[in-house]
């Protein structure tokens, strides 16, 4: 087991199928056209529904959920899912308020999965900042995930989470040797908060790169949703006035599953 096969599902969420798991990201799966309120003012409308639905995804091990109280990361659909699957990893504040199956992870804390016949992945939380400095207690908690097993020859792969450039993000250069990297992108920003950004630009992705040094970069989190500020070609634009970064990325076929070398 040398590799990973990816099905970016749209928007931030991906199904991973690594050794027999089969782990979702973030599950969005309501059709398009509703409006979603993310608090203190600010909404989003779904542009486009998922490239598979609930009921194609198939038996779900694991989700990996950044963050349950945003509509673009958990919306009705996603969460209807999460019963159904055999653990959801997520904050420590989310866990709380989903209960169930749900398990928190604080920064910087793992936990197994282990299943007889698979290989264990270890899962640790790693850090986000959705938003400007001080933002914490409005825009609430986020996580990113970094996935380790005995196979992986280039490194973990590491799921970002919605998060702007900052600090924490440069705790996970120091800390993770990363194989691919799933990167939520789009530029977050809403009327109401002017120039605020709540997810990493593209050349805030192109300095992280350049700390991280992934082997290979699949941007996510970057399209079907109206608060997406900066689509797939302002990205590409970005990436490809930084050749040293631009070699690392692969788009993804959205719906279409892709193996990746990790």
């Amino acid at each position: 087991m040398t590799g990973v096969r990816v099905t970016h599902v749209g928007g931030p969420t991906s199904l991973v199928e690594v050794g027999g798991w089969r782990i979702l990201t973030d599950p969005t799966l309501d059709p398009p056209g509703r409006r979603y309120a993310f608090g203190w003012g600010t909404s989003s409308r779904k542009l486009v529904g998922p490239a598979v639905s609930a009921d194609a995804l198939g038996p779900i091990d694991a989700v990996l959920l950044t963050h349950d109280h945003h509509g673009d990361n958990l919306d009705d659909a996603g969460r209807a899912l999460l019963p159904t699957a055999g653990t959801v990893l997520t904050t420590v504040s989310g866990a709380g308020r989903l209960g169930g199956n749900a398990r928190g992870l604080a920064p910087w804390s793992s936990m197994r999965l282990e299943r007889a016949g698979l290989p264990t992945i270890e899962v640790t939380a790693t850090p986000c900042r959705h938003g400007p400095p001080l933002s914490g207690a409005i825009v609430g908690d986020v996580v990113g995930f970094a996935l380790r097993w005995e196979s992986q020859q280039h490194g973990e792969l590491w799921i970002s989470g919605d998060t702007v450039l900052y600090g924490g993000l440069r705790e996970v250069a120091d800390r993770v040797r990363v194989g691919v990297a799933l990167l939520h992108l789009g530029g977050v920003r809403f009327p109401v908060t002017g120039p605020v950004r709540y997810t990493m630009t593209a050349r805030q992705a192109v300095e992280l790169c350049r700390l991280v040094r992934p082997r290979t970069v699949v941007p996510v989190h970057y399209e079907g949703w109206k608060h997406f500020q900066e689509p797939r070609p302002v990205i590409e634009h970005a990436f490809a006035r930084a050749p040293d970064v631009h070699r690392l990325v692969r788009w993804l076929p959205i719906g279409t599953p892709s193996d990746l070398e990790i």
